[in-house]
């Protein structure tokens, strides 16, 4: 066995190993929390002054991240943020997990990884084990991440070492979180993997090792990507369904699922959101051009997908022309902002796309209620959000619903609406009034 994996299990045994985190969002914070609760002492760093003032004061803005164990690492001080990279040289450890969105030309826009990467080249010294969490396309670490490293001097997989490791976050799910979901992890050499896999081991319960960073970057992107092209496929039956008439797509796909093999559910909606499953179709795409390659299938679910927010706000539209008042006066409601239910994680929210749409379309009345996002800029137009009152529900010409949070009372909603758009088949347990409902691929 060598040295430095000797070393390393020292370190670990004794509760000596330092790690630093660089990005402290969605992804970051919760890794962080979890080695500084085992009792390492975990440096997280982000330009973001407002998170590192957040951090320093015991305030959680994670709302995965248990309060209790937050309180407690920061309280015990094996949690420290910094919004600078000056004490980065001493950790055993560091995680980047920056983000990766991509331009408005849909092209990957990696450049935090890259800032990241200098800043941590700027400190790199031997023996210091560097691994990427950030979605991205493959050929990202040995590619770009590697040869800044090695502007140092200093050569991966022998004076320090390098490996991918995905994140796997699914904001908002309770079963399943940082500490539970087993972890894949791939190096640029074995000993580089070994490595990356007994620190990251100390912060989740399963790692899965695999035969290099490319490996394990592919494989994020397919999980992501699987679903983009599952949801697509029942968006574009929800269509068909509502354009055949009788056939309701959600029963097709609960019936469907019976099925105990060979069939796993997926439901349509007014389009995906979220950081990865939106993005990632497009880092394969952007990446398989260079290699003379059209993917095809996957930019087709893609658009698919992206389509959804016009098909949407055409139902508003269709619904308000039944309506004794004109689509520009109309007071439309909407419902839900964020990006999935019982989150307040807006990124590519497809309800934001909607609103924007229905503004540009000349919509002067629109209000919308989300407990988790008290305000938000669409189009260049600020919103608050607006409380639900029978009062309010009774105004509105046309309440649509994005996004299906838990904390609704949609049998309060459905009474007291004139007409409710069910993006979400959120009010699948309504059984009173249901002539009100205009469902998503409900075939009517």
């Amino acid at each position: 066995m060598s040295a430095i994996l000797e070393e390393i299990k020292r370190k670990i045994e004794k509760k000596t190993l330092k790690v630093g985190v660089v990005g402290l969002g969605y992804v970051g914070l919760p890794l962080a929390v979890e080695f500084a609760s085992k009792g390492f002492e975990t440096l997280g760093i982000d330009l973001d002054k407002k998170k590192i003032e957040n951090i320093r004061r015991g305030k959680n803005y994670i709302d995965d991240i248990e309060s209790g164990d937050f309180a407690s690492v920061v309280r015990n001080r094996t949690l420290k943020a910094d919004g600078s990279y000056g004490a980065i040289g001493k950790c055993d450890a560091i995680f980047i997990c920056v983000p990766t969105p991509f331009t408005p030309n849909k092209e990957p826009d990696i450049s935090f990884i890259i800032n990241a990467t200098k800043e941590i080249s700027r400190r790199l010294r031997k023996n210091q084990l560097i691994v990427l969490r950030s979605t991205t396309f493959p050929n990202t670490t040995e590619g770009y991440v590697q040869p800044i490293l090695e502007e140092t001097g200093l050569v991966a997989g022998k004076d320090f070492f390098l490996a991918f490791s995905p994140e796997r976050i699914d904001p908002g799910n309770k079963k399943f979180k940082t500490n539970n979901i087993p972890t894949v992890v791939g190096g640029i050499n074995e000993l580089s993997t070994e490595l990356a896999a007994l620190v990251v081991a100390q912060s989740v319960e399963k790692v899965v090792k695999v035969s290099s960073p490319k490996v394990a970057e592919m494989e994020k992107l397919l999980e992501n990507i699987f679903r983009s092209v599952n949801i697509a496929l029942v968006n574009e039956l929800a269509q068909l369904c509502d354009r055949m008439g009788g056939i309701n797509i959600w029963e097709v796909v609960d019936a469907a699922a019976t099925k105990p093999f060979g069939f796993m559910p997926f439901y349509p909606g007014p389009g995906i959101g979220g950081h990865c499953i939106l993005i990632d179709p497009y880092y394969l795409e952007w990446l398989a051009k260079a290699y003379d390659f059209q993917t095809n299938f996957i930019s087709l679910a893609a658009e698919v997908n992206e389509n959804m927010p016009f098909y949407v706000r055409n139902m508003v539209q269709r619904e308000l022309s039944f309506r004794p008042v004109s689509f520009r006066k109309a007071k439309i409601l909407i419902l839900g902002v964020a990006f999935k239910k019982d989150v307040d994680d807006t990124r590519h929210s497809p309800a934001l796309k909607v609103m924007e749409l229905l503004l540009q379309d000349g919509a002067s009345n629109i209000s919308y209620n989300d407990p988790y996002v008290p305000s938000i800029k669409v189009d260049g137009k600020q919103f608050r959000s607006v409380r639900i009152t029978p009062k309010l529900l009774k105004s509105a010409d046309c309440v649509l619903i994005t996004t299906d949070h838990s904390a609704y009372d949609y049998d309060m909603i459905v009474e007291n609406s004139k007409c409710v758009i069910d993006a979400r088949n959120a009010t699948k347990g309504v059984r009173k009034e249901r002539e009100k409902i205009v469902l998503l691929g409900d075939g009517k």
